[in-house]
């Protein structure tokens, strides 16, 4: 396999001169006609009072939930301001962006970079191959190196993750870019995205979180993680002819590898863009659309270094900017194509796919399945009609204006509703983040904190489906998780929890005086809404702790494993 991808790099390496054709002008396309946005005017909102109950209530859903002060905090700016400036994230001073930039840098490298430092085996240095076997594999110790390196990446990734989610002022983006990075879902296990998931998380994915989605939707399907997840890079017109230097590449390369080289168009990008990316399973689209949006995307690939769709290592690149996206003319369908009910006539080539996507971001069913997806996140796990009905009717009037979406969710009277308060449990994230924003805690420079995603069901990028993790609780909910969280909720209030560091004192500080410390508790870590059968739980399992130090640690972690604590 690992042959097969090289002898594809080699092959688009000779067709620099396809690619720099990429750029044409349209001649005679038809412009995408945008949906009307619904007449209904918008409605004054008032938000109600900003009570404790209702601070937390809102920091439980647009944030990873609240640290202490941040209720009070809601309180004294009131609910409007404190969404004002939320949905604005570039008027947050947020400190924590630089600091983590700088502890987790392998996260932020350009992808070519972390290629460089980490290669394949089949591309790293080796000892001569043995006389009569040039194709010899790697041996065992490289291949071991190149999984340890390539587990480091990844936990690089995870940690500065984590460490943002937790820390950062800017909240509602972090929650946002969690939210995306699941409906756009890569697998960093896959081929080249182990170099190329964190490029994505920071280019494609935070950098639009809350802008237009039309935007969001083109700068990951420019991307070259989307591209190698789901097959587009290999994508190319049936009986497509490559330049004549890459045709004497493949010449020389073993039988299985020229077997193996893309010959067709491959739907897998083609039938995931509509049915979870944009417009939905029910979004009224046939299978033959899925056959041209495939088509309309051949040609989109990638360009660098043991990419499928990229270029080799050494001189070949010839001056283009490795791991990046590159439209290859040669291997464009150029023919007539039906997408929706719309023509796209013969003869265009890259302009059609932007056209293409334009059209999918505008469409009404895509406005209502993103509607129906974020009132599923942030209001119920059965998104009320109502929310999405709103949130519908702000994204066709925006075009697809993320934080304008957000903002009729938030005025939607659903998302107040006391039916739908301490409703939704706390994924495995979730938890884990909320517990650190609750107690302080902060996350060391290993990966041992991606460990502990994993033990308990939500490893970070490693969903290797496209459908992401769920955003209901099904997956979540069973006696082996809830176990699993009680158990991380005692080492996090001990201490013991690998890859964080936790000081209590400045949050819940030492007291023999065992109300005192319920209460603390009880505010701290539960927003002060702890049920009475919480509380009496808590006070009767450190009744008989004599240590002030062991009692605290059992408060601390039955709160943070307590029912209130498990949901939004």
């Amino acid at each position: 396999m690992r042959m097969m991808h090289l002898a594809w790099g080699l092959l688009v390496a000779a067709c620099a001169t396809g690619a720099r054709q990429a750029a044409r002008a349209p001649d005679s396309m038809p412009a995408t006609p945008e949906p009307a946005a619904m007449a209904a005017p918008r409605r004054p909102f008032t938000f109600p009072a900003a009570d404790s109950a209702t601070a937390l209530h809102l920091l439980n859903r647009l944030t990873f939930g609240p640290r202490p002060g941040d209720i009070a905090r809601v309180q004294r700016l009131g609910i409007q301001r404190w969404l004002d400036e939320q949905l604005d994230p570039a008027r947050i001073s947020d400190p924590v962006q630089g600091a983590v930039r700088e502890r987790y840098a392998e996260a932020f490298a350009p992808p070519a970079e972390l290629y460089a430092e980490y290669p394949p085996p089949n591309l790293a240095r080796r000892p001569p191959a043995p006389p009569g076997r040039p194709d010899a594999p790697p041996d065992s110790m490289q291949i071991a190196r190149f999984q340890q390196n390539g587990r480091r990446l990844g936990g690089a990734v995870v940690m500065a993750t984590l460490a943002r989610h937790a820390g950062s002022e800017r909240q509602l983006q972090e929650v946002m870019t969690d939210f995306w990075f699941n409906h756009f879902n890569v697998f960093i296990g896959k081929q080249a995205d182990r170099w190329l998931t964190g490029d994505y998380v920071e280019r494609a994915i935070r950098a639009h979180a809350l802008g237009r989605f039309e935007d969001l939707l083109k700068a990951v399907a420019h991307h070259p993680a989307m591209l190698v997840y789901l097959d587009n890079a290999q994508s190319v017109a049936p009986g497509s002819q490559p330049p004549a230097l890459a045709r004497r590449i493949l010449a020389r390369m073993p039988d299985e590898v020229q077997r193996r080289m893309p010959t067709g168009i491959n739907e897998n990008y083609g039938r995931e863009l509509l049915e979870l990316h944009t417009l939905g399973v029910d979004g009224g689209y046939t299978q033959q659309d899925v056959q041209n949006v495939a088509r309309i995307l051949t040609g989109w690939s990638t360009v660098g270094p043991g990419l499928p769709g990229g270029a080799p290592l050494g001189g070949r690149l010839a001056g283009r900017r490795p791991f990046t996206f590159e439209f290859h003319d040669w291997a464009h369908d150029r023919g007539e194509k039906f997408v929706l009910g719309q023509v796209f006539p013969a003869g265009h080539m890259q302009d059609e796919g932007e056209r293409l996507l334009t059209l999918l971001a505008l469409h009404p069913s895509t406005a209502r399945h993103i509607a129906h997806k974020l009132c599923e996140r942030f209001v119920a796990d059965e998104a009320p009609d109502g929310c999405v009905d709103h949130a519908t009717a702000a994204y066709l009037r925006t075009h697809g204006d993320i934080a304008a979406v957000l903002r009729a969710i938030v005025e939607s009277p659903d998302f107040w509703a006391g039916t739908v308060r301490r409703t939704k449990v706390k994924s495995p994230l979730e938890f884990v983040v909320s517990a650190m924003r609750s107690t302080g805690a902060t996350p060391d420079s290993t990966p041992r904190l991606a460990g502990v995603l994993q033990v308990l069901g939500q490893p970070l990028f490693q969903q290797q489906v496209p459908t992401g993790y769920p955003e209901t609780q099904e997956m979540w909910v069973n006696s082996g998780a809830l176990l699993g969280r009680m158990n991380v909720a005692m080492g996090i209030a001990s201490g013991r929890l690998p890859g964080l560091t936790v000081d209590l004192d400045p949050t819940v500080p030492l007291t023999t005086d065992k109300d005192a410390l319920v209460a603390r508790v009880n505010a701290t870590i539960l927003g002060g809404q702890a049920s009475p059968n919480t509380l009496r739980v808590i006070r009767q399992q450190i009744d008989d702790l004599a240590d002030p130090t062991m009692a605290r640690t059992m408060a601390v972690g039955l709160a943070l494993g307590s029912p209130e604590f498990q949901k939004q």
